[in-house]
């Protein structure tokens, strides 16, 4: 799977003078069912996070608050997103290296992940990655 796999999805938008709701079904808004949820808060304005791929792990980023790029490589191209509203979420399949960075200040990034966390699924290092989606040495 390639970057192309990975898409910016629109979710489903109530409107409402009182403030607006978004809702996610996993399976049915997203392409897998929801095993976990994470945040990213508290990252300092301009700060980088990231730097990694996973094996089989599927996830969708949403900018719950403020804003931030997403940068997508699956060792052939890479592609930038910038996440700033919150009924928009970045489905990202496995095999592609993500970097997050260009925070803005007191932005939030919520993480819908298709498994629980296993350390073993992750490719932490970026020539390790390669090596595995491109035979490079």
């Amino acid at each position: 799977m390639g970057v192309e796999n990975c898409k910016l999805i629109t979710l489903p938008k109530i409107t409402d003078p009182r403030g607006n709701l978004t809702f996610i079904e996993g399976g049915r808004h997203i392409p897998f069912e929801i095993q976990r949820v994470y945040y990213l808060y508290d990252v300092p304005g301009g700060a980088e996070r990231a730097g990694h791929a996973h094996k089989q792990l599927q996830q969708l980023f949403i900018a719950m608050s403020g804003s931030f790029d997403v940068v997508l490589d699956d060792g052939t191209q890479q592609k930038s997103f910038h996440l700033n509203r919150s009924y928009y979420g970045l489905y990202v399949c496995p095999m592609i290296w993500r970097e997050l960075n260009n925070f803005s200040s007191g932005s939030v990034c919520m993480v819908l992940a298709s498994t629980i966390y296993d350390e073993t699924d992750y490719y932490r290092d970026y020539q390790g990655f390669l090596t595995s989606v491109r035979g490079v040495k």
